[in-house]
């Protein structure tokens, strides 16, 4: 444990440090919830813009914090040899993995504060707010995005790793319900939709917001076993260099 939290306190140093990233983890979100959530320009059936877009905007920033950011970031430091020091230490991977994690989950608990204040200044309807599972959609979505972006930062070329992130987070962005609603697809890609791990957080967010249990405890299933899969991909399968 000693170990862990000297790499996470390095994590959270370097992750302080880099400002204009933070910057850009922080704001995008937060400027499109501002500019959708005042435009009506999305189908939202009956709901309100803000309360239709907070769900997915909130899976939208777990996603590209937790992956792409983190994913990017990681295969270039490996790319670089930054990395490669930690390789001889007692560390190990599973440790560094928990790490980044760990440092990625303290950044959206403070994107969450932001989005669901923001939106409430908005006017969102957040009675219905179910706060022990926004805290568990967002520790078991993090777990599940880190493993994805860690296990693909652990294995390629840094270059390949950045054009992979990418695809793979617009592939679950088209496909994860995090935008536009599954009903608007193909049946098939509703079911392909549900089972990925951009569709059951989506899912997670939209009962968390509801007050509801629309999609029942399906979701949360399919985000955990998304979570733990992930997680154990990445200690199989990273490499120091």
């Amino acid at each position: 444990m000693k170990l862990l939290r000297i790499q996470l306190a390095c994590e959270l140093r370097i992750l302080a440090r880099n400002g204009e990233q933070l910057l850009l983890i922080l704001g995008i979100p937060m400027l499109l919830l501002s500019f959708f959530g005042n435009v009506d320009i999305l189908p939202t059936g009956d709901q309100s813009s803000i309360n239709f877009l907070l769900p997915g905007i909130i899976a939208l920033a777990i996603m590209s914090t937790a992956m792409v950011s983190l994913g990017i970031a990681t295969g270039f430091e490996r790319s670089y040899l930054v990395l490669k020091r930690l390789g001889a230490t007692p560390l190990g991977v599973p440790r560094l993995v928990l790490a980044k994690a760990i440092s990625v989950l303290v950044v959206e608990m403070v994107q969450v504060i932001l989005l669901v204040g923001l939106a409430f200044l908005f006017g969102a309807d957040l009675g219905e707010l179910h706060l022990a599972k926004l805290i568990l959609g967002i520790a078991l979505g993090t777990l599940a995005f880190s493993g994805i972006g860690l296990s693909l930062a652990g294995r390629l070329r840094g270059e390949v790793n950045l054009a992979t992130q990418n695809a793979l987070y617009l592939v679950l962005l088209l496909v994860g319900g995090i935008v536009f609603p599954l009903q608007d697809l193909p049946s098939w890609l509703q079911w392909v939709g549900r089972m990925a791990p951009s569709g059951a957080l989506a899912d997670v967010m939209r009962d968390v917001f509801s007050g509801a249990s629309t999609y029942g405890t399906s979701s949360l299933v399919v985000l955990l076993g998304w979570a733990i899969a992930a997680q154990l991909s990445a200690f199989t399968f990273f490499r120091w260099n």
